[in-house]
């Protein structure tokens, strides 16, 4: 049997099928549940104890899934993701909020829409907006969220509101405002106000296509046209929005969730550019692009401040850090479902002679940061794996910044950064021959007892221009997300490594590098 270490040898990525497991956690060598620490101000533990991570968003217990686009209210951003508090002995997903000043510390809320309450089933994934006009009747200000339930099989759209600032939603009396035509796909509405037409939006995941709607009040809905596509599998959380680019053109983004199998990908946040007319989408290309290369990016959101106004060349995006193929085997203790990503901000600038959006984290995320521990001018030879000189950092969640370049001498066709030990780790890497960057994480401490999907080695392109990598990568208590390339590339892993033996190692593959900078920061716990 090839060992794990053997493992992470990288070939040329395979093409994976993907499958939905959903089992029970998984038990191996992570510290027990009666471990955690006393419960912090949001409900959740203080410390990480429990392998929790410190700056990710997890519910205090149970499950957690898809995440809602925020929306800005009286100074606060507000989230709502799905819930269930009855795992694993209930089924149901109800909408729990939560909110934050600075899209990085969370306060809990609570429950915003119960499940199972007004006969139509529980609440799946939707989109809450700001009723401005006053359009649906509940007054000017009120939020209105668009919802799926789904009830003995059947999915169908309704409509809740608050007056409460987001706090609490009533059921319309009317609901359903979109009843199912008689399909088994149909979910996941995403709206927002054309204001060029004075009209509302929406889009709807039905299997294979996104159909387009149009409404005056956001209760009565004329289908408008449907964008389809027979190699994304079923599609789910679309996404729509117009951005500007760093060049100052305006372009509009359709973003899906979906299988990205026929594309040698796990499942993930595909988009297009292209041209919208308020009731036809037309895309630049036919072939999709990726958000993030990694196999734990879904259900991802997008959204824009309104106090950047509409020529902004900004957008945020996050999304649920899980994939279907394990999401029911994580072994995490004192709840399940994964986290939520951090929030990455968007731009959409030209590559490879095509627009494509960029990821990085947003510049809040620096204010956790600890005073930097840094190195320059490190030679790796071939075959050596240096840990000596590279900065390491303590245990928690940590923030590792470098510029890897080939040695001129010698170059290198691959470089390798290993977080962890010898007996648990996860490598974030360059091939410099293929120009792509990599996750690699059948190391981990969880690899072994998970389906093959999980071991997987995930890739994205970058340029790596003169032969040199830049990587900026966050990694928590469960998790790594890895930036390259000023954005240009992104992988999002679940990662699980021994907390008390986190390290930093680099590994020169068919010649040298030279680590031409690097920097380790911690970062603070937001608990």
């Amino acid at each position: 049997m090839t060992s794990r270490r053997a493992r992470t040898r990288l070939a040329v990525l395979a093409a994976l099928s993907i499958v939905l497991v959903v089992g029970a956690a998984l038990v191996w060598a992570w510290p027990r549940d009666d471990d955690r620490s006393a419960p912090g101000p949001s409900g959740s533990p203080a410390a990480t104890a429990d392998g929790r991570p410190s700056i990710h968003l997890t519910p205090s217990a149970h499950w957690m899934n898809d995440p809602q686009r925020p929306v800005f209210v009286d100074g606060r951003w507000h989230l709502y993701y799905l819930y269930n508090a009855d795992h694993p002995h209930g089924n149901g997903t109800a909408w729990y909020h939560v909110s934050s000043t600075d899209l990085v510390h969370w306060r809990d809320e609570g429950v915003a829409i119960e499940k199972y309450r007004n006969g139509l089933g529980d609440i799946w994934t939707g989109s809450v907006v700001v009723d401005e006009h006053g359009t649906a009747g509940f007054g000017a200000g009120a939020l209105v969220a668009l919802v799926t339930q789904q009830d003995d099989g059947v999915q169908r759209q309704s409509l809740f509101f608050s007056t409460d600032g987001g706090a609490s939603f009533a059921s319309y009396d009317g609901n359903p405002v979109m009843d199912n035509p008689g399909v088994d796909a149909w979910r996941d509405p995403k709206v927002i106000w054309d204001e060029q037409r004075g009209r509302w939006l929406m889009l709807l995941a039905e299997g294979d296509k996104i159909g387009f709607y149009t409404s005056p009040d956001l209760k009565e809905w004329t289908y408008r046209s449907g964008f389809e596509r027979d190699d994304l599998g079923v599609l789910e959380c679309p996404d729509l929005f117009e951005m500007t680019a760093e060049d100052g053109s305006r372009h509009w983004v359709l973003g899906v969730s979906a299988n990205g199998e026929a594309h040698g990908r796990t499942t993930g946040y595909a988009y297009w550019t292209g041209s919208f007319d308020g009731e036809v989408f037309a895309p630049d290309e036919d072939d999709p692009l990726w958000l993030d290369g990694g196999a734990d990016f879904y259900a991802g959101v997008t959204w824009s401040d309104p106090r950047d106004g509409a020529a902004s060349m900004r957008r945020y995006a996050l999304g649920w850090m899980n994939n279907w193929a394990y999401a029911g085997s994580l072994p995490t203790a004192g709840w399940q479902g994964g986290a939520l990503s951090i929030v990455r901000e968007l731009r959409l600038r030209e590559q490879d002679r095509r627009l494509a959006l960029t990821s990085e984290p947003i510049d809040a995320i620096g204010a956790l940061e600890g005073a930097p521990i840094s190195a320059s001018g490190i030679r790796i030879v071939e075959g050596e794996t240096a840990v000596d000189g590279i900065p390491q950092p303590a245990e928690g969640a940590f923030r590792l910044r470098m510029t890897i370049a080939q040695d001129p001498r010698d170059p290198a066709d691959e470089v390798r950064v290993r977080v962890g030990d010898e007996s648990a780790f996860a490598t974030v890497g360059a091939d410099f021959a293929q120009g792509a960057v990599f996750l690699a994480r059948d190391a981990d401490l969880a690899a072994d007892a998970m389906p093959e999907q999980y071991g997987a080695v995930r890739t994205a392109r970058a340029p790596l221009a003169d032969g040199r990598v830049e990587f900026d990568v966050v990694v928590d208590a469960i998790s790594i997300e890895a930036f390259a390339e000023g954005g240009i590339a992104s992988l999002t892993g679940l990662v699980f490594l021994d907390p008390a033996a986190r390290a930093i190692a680099v590994e020169s593959v068919g010649g040298d590098v030279i680590v031409e900078d690097v920097s380790v920061a911690s970062l603070s716990s937001t608990r």
